[in-house]
């Protein structure tokens, strides 16, 4: 019953790399940079893009660099970001991120290198991660047997992954990251999903293969963004032996109180951008109900409905360290709740913070990515520190 001992890990998908040239340079500039700015150890959470990884599956010397830059940066890696798949720094990203699907052979064929490169990059005695798409985006999951097709190829990964450990000795789990609209976001849906998987497995050999390398990322701003306890959500998971194999430390925007806010809606207006996606959801006494996507138009003139709705969450990653920015609210207290409930778990996951949104978050007194970066990790090492200890 502890946190995790590893140095802190910051997620890479923050900063554009779509060669192992550009990502050898974050690893020297950026990150190096984030990690000379801290009093304490941290480690380098990489985004390897699909082109990283053929590129470093047709050249294996090119790793090298990579190994070299970590090393001399004093940087360890013990967990992949393999969620975009493509280049997530386009002027559009939107809900292309979750493509391909699970149902897709090239999701399973590029977690796989994703796999494979990581067991190269692991410290010795150190077991990996990779967080991953929630089997796809609802609104595009419309082929027949949806699901059982996303289990087919999850078994499978499962299967390599045991093999990969027999062959290196490098155990590496997956981290299936619910989200907002996607085919996995509630709690409840994950409970479900993991049953069908489990309801596939047909042998006591595969069924411990499954327990080991199968599991969730849990993105704190994900559940707070749907309303739910986090407290509760986590204890859920680990009653129904559903494993969390990283925990993204992230927040979300919180608009209370809307009709009285209009202050507020205005501020948040500036949150609408062309890139990412930022689900919208309200909670009233009828329930929860979202929007797609956030849009300065929704946010100034929302339907009645939302306006006497009691408070909005908004799926964008915020500054771990901010309680509220300027008339807004952050989901903050959400994230100390689940760390809490995190350190009283019986294992330790990872831990990575994953504000990617530096590059598109509004305001003109804003530090540079790598100074707000430096701020969070300080603020979320304090944060853990003070958590009480089991």
């Amino acid at each position: 019953m502890t946190l995790s001992t590893l140095p802190l890990s910051y997620c890479g998908n923050v900063h554009p790399a779509q060669t192992v040239d550009e990502l050898t340079q974050v690893l020297t500039t950026q990150m190096a940079r984030v990690q000379r700015q801290s009093d304490f150890s941290i480690a380098a959470g990489l985004w390897l893009p699909d082109a990283i990884t053929r590129e470093l599956e047709e050249s294996p010397d090119r790793l090298e660099p990579i190994v070299t830059a970590l090393r001399e940066n004093n940087l360890i890696c013990y967990t992949l970001n393999a969620f975009p798949f493509g280049n997530f720094h386009l002027e559009r990203v939107k809900e292309q991120v979750y493509l391909p699907d699970w149902t897709d052979p090239q999701r399973l064929e590029y977690t796989i290198r994703c796999a494979r490169l990581l067991a190269r990059l692991l410290p010795d005695g150190v077991e990996g991660s990779i967080s991953t798409v929630p089997l796809g985006f609802k609104a595009l999951a419309d082929k027949p047997d949806f699901q059982q097709q996303c289990i087919t190829n999850l078994l499978e990964l499962a299967r390599q992954l045991d093999d990969l450990h027999d062959s290196t000795g490098r155990v590496i789990r997956l981290a299936i990251e619910p989200e907002p609209l996607c085919v996995l976001e509630t709690t409840k849906e994950v409970v479900d999903f993991f049953n069908a998987l489990r309801a596939r497995v047909d042998s006591e050999a595969l069924q411990e293969i499954v327990d080991r390398h199968l599991g969730v990322c849990y993105d704190v701003c994900h559940q707070s963004v749907e309303f739910e306890d986090v407290a509760e959500s986590i204890a859920e998971l680990s009653q129904n032996q559903i494993r969390i194999n990283k925990v993204h430390i992230t927040c979300a925007i919180d608009l209370p109180n809307p009709s009285q806010n209009q202050e507020g809606r205005e501020f948040l207006a500036d949150f609408a951008e062309p890139r990412y996606l930022h689900q919208t959801f309200r909670n009233s006494s009828t329930g929860t109900v979202s929007e797609v996507d956030l849009t300065a138009e929704f946010a100034r003139n929302p339907p009645a409905e939302w306006l006497d709705a009691d408070s909005w969450r908004i799926h964008f990653h915020v500054p771990v360290h901010a309680d509220s920015l300027g008339p807004l609210s952050t989901t903050r207290a959400d994230l100390k709740k689940a760390l809490a409930a995190v350190a009283a778990l019986e294992y330790a996951p990872h831990l990575e913070v994953e504000t990617y949104t530096w590059t598109v978050m509004p305001g003109k007194d804003l530090p540079d990515v790598c100074d707000g970066l430096t701020e969070e990790l300080a603020a979320t090492h304090r944060l853990l520190n003070e958590l009480p200890k089991p």
